[in-house]
């Protein structure tokens, strides 16, 4: 196996990527600075500084009573990552309101909805445009059905939920690790290969707060990644490609197949992703037997034209990019999407569960 995907490797063709712009060439120097202490990271070390002090006075601030924390009616779950960039919070926030609905609880989802236009509260709605609720909220409200809800200011967006949605008796908010202002139950902290980078705060390093010494309390710590990449004691989920479903049948609820996968094999595939780790979609599809030119593209980009050849026959795309375009827009080419298997072990699930609540209106939200 391993020599074919060597082989097929050395077979696919150039990648297709478009010309990046200077902000979008000097966010990938960025992201690849984090990964040692090499000059560039040292030349910002001084804002790291700054950016260290003006965080640890905000915390400071909470801890002090000088700004309040909210807390909800019902118990909150704040999935996040402590560096920058994408480390899997989207599958996870979709495992977990999984978990919780297989336990009886009614959650829904907050999340700032990154990248959509506007900041105002609202609902996502299964015929919004991406660019209205932004791509990974729509996304989770397609997979999971329970009711989500996009703002800036979490704590309104939540308190919108439980005022339209009062049967909801726990929710998962989407990131917001550094959101103090929302009150959590419990919190978890994701990561990916990546880890900690290079262990520096932001700009010299990817940490968006400093690395604790222990897991926090009430925190559960989950690897997306093949093997820990922290000395922080967590649990690893598996994660693998469970298919791919052609892009209409995708938006009409058909589940992804593994023949089909698997019928790609030998034919000239283009993988497009507009992800925060591109590298790592490429590889799964690589791993699978499959021969891709890959197509890197930015994070949440808007595919307001198609950015593959027009003479492309397979592509082969992400949940979060197929978001965003139109059956009726692909013209000749097969494009596919590829659905993620993506799965916390037991151990996770107990270690969260256990730190809340049992499931019903007793939180005071649901009207007697």
């Amino acid at each position: 196996m391993a020599k074919r995907a060597d082989a097929e490797r050395a077979n696919a063709g150039p990648a297709v990527n478009p010309p990046r712009s200077l902000p979008q060439q000097f966010a990938q120097h960025l992201q690849e600075a984090w990964l040692a202490r090499g000059p560039t990271a040292w030349s910002l070390r001084p804002l790291a500084a700054i950016y260290g002090a003006l965080a640890a006075l905000r915390r400071a601030f909470y801890r002090w009573g000088w700004s309040s924390t909210i807390k909800l009616p019902v118990p909150v779950i704040v999935v996040g990552n402590l560096i920058a960039g994408g480390a899997g919070k989207t599958p996870t926030v979709m495992a977990i309101v999984k978990l919780l609905r297989g336990r009886g609880y009614a959650p829904g989802i907050v999340s700032r909805g990154y990248g959509r236009r506007g900041a105002a509260c609202l609902e996502v709605q299964a015929d919004m445009p991406a660019t209205q609720a932004g791509d990974e909220p729509l996304l989770m409200h397609l997979r999971t059905g329970v009711p989500v809800f996009v703002g800036r200011d979490r704590v309104g967006a939540a308190r919108a939920l439980l005022q339209r949605h009062p049967e909801v008796d726990v929710i998962v908010s989407d990131d917001g690790l550094q959101h103090l202002r929302l009150g959590r139950s419990a919190q978890v902290l994701v990561f990916d290969e990546r880890g900690a980078g290079n262990g520096w705060l932001l700009p010299a390093g990817p940490l968006r707060e400093p690395l604790p010494a222990a897991v926090p309390d009430r925190s559960v710590v989950l690897y997306n990644a093949a093997l820990p990449s922290t000395a922080l004691r967590g649990e690893m989920a598996r994660r693998s490609l469970a298919g791919v479903v052609p892009l209409a049948g995708w938006w009409q609820g058909e589940t992804a197949a593994a023949h089909a996968l698997e019928a790609l094999r030998g034919r000239p595939v283009i993988a497009a992703a507009g992800v925060a780790r591109p590298e790592r979609f490429f590889a799964m599809l690589r791993d699978a037997g499959l021969a891709v030119t890959p197509l890197a593209l930015p994070d949440h980009h808007d595919f307001a034209s198609l950015p593959w050849p027009p003479t492309a026959a397979d592509v082969v795309l992400t949940e979060k990019d197929a978001i965003k375009i139109d059956p009726q827009r692909i013209g000749s080419a097969r494009v596919w999407v590829a659905a993620l298997d993506f799965k916390p072990p037991a151990a996770f699930d107990a270690a969260l569960i256990a730190l809340l609540p049992p499931p019903g209106p007793a939180h005071g939200n649901a009207p007697a």
